[in-house]
């Protein structure tokens, strides 16, 4: 497969792919293809990665998009404004994603569920109790919301992130929670309760416009009723 990236901040990777090569997605992510591309819905992996599935944000079915009688080409568009990194994933390199974060990948990708080690950092930490989690060997696409800022972080090394600010990770990195400080700070400091506490070993990639954010900004100019 060979791809090429263009568009942000509005951005859309097109994959040209070999005959008989899948791509898959867990959304209607799809903008554009050719027509020999044959798409095919299913559920992958048994009922348990289903679940998993639709409990990190996604579908619990796949769509596969594969090429027929020769090349085709295919384009999958980021659903908000940012951009959209093509990962390497390896066994050796495994990555932990925000959920519907996800964009599309090589067939030969595992899309799974990633719980939190502790159970406080899921209810508490921003980035909800389960994430999702590449695996397997392939590209895969990611969507980022906004500017992505990249941080590699050492052993034992921290880094806290307000919520929703954290696109993905190296899967080695872990993530726990930091109360604010301060009765005052809690409830006038318009943070937040919470921190969310990455630490290394590994990369972080922040993005600096969450929808969730941009959906609470605009919320008090919505007139309702």
């Amino acid at each position: 497969m060979k791809y090429q990236i263009v568009g942000e901040p509005l951005p859309v990777v097109i994959c040209d792919v070999e005959p008989n090569e899948t791509l898959i997605t867990e959304k209607g992510a799809m903008s554009w293809m050719s027509p020999n591309m044959l798409m095919e819905t299913q559920g992958t992996g048994g009922f348990g990665k289903m679940m998993g599935r639709m409990f990190s944000g996604e579908s619990m079915f796949q769509n596969k998009y594969t090429a027929q009688g020769g090349p085709g080409q295919i384009a999958f568009a980021s659903s908000f404004p940012g951009s959209i990194r093509a990962l390497e994933v390896s066994p050796e390199q495994e990555y932990v994603v925000q959920k519907g974060g996800f964009l599309a990948s090589e067939s030969t990708v595992q899309l799974s569920v990633f719980f939190q080690k502790k159970f406080g950092a899921g209810l508490f930490g921003g980035e909800g109790f389960i994430m999702q989690k590449l695996s397997g060997h392939g590209i895969a696409f990611i969507e980022i919301d906004g500017y992505t800022v990249e941080y590699t972080l050492g052993p034992g090394q921290s880094m806290l992130v307000d919520t929703g600010y954290i696109a993905l990770m190296d899967a080695s990195c872990s993530i726990d929670i930091q109360s604010v400080g301060g009765v005052k700070n809690a409830l006038l400091g318009g943070e937040g309760l919470f921190n969310t506490v990455v630490t290394g070993p590994g990369r972080i990639y922040l993005q600096t416009m969450p929808a969730n954010a941009v959906a609470g900004a605009i919320n008090p100019y919505i007139i309702t009723g």
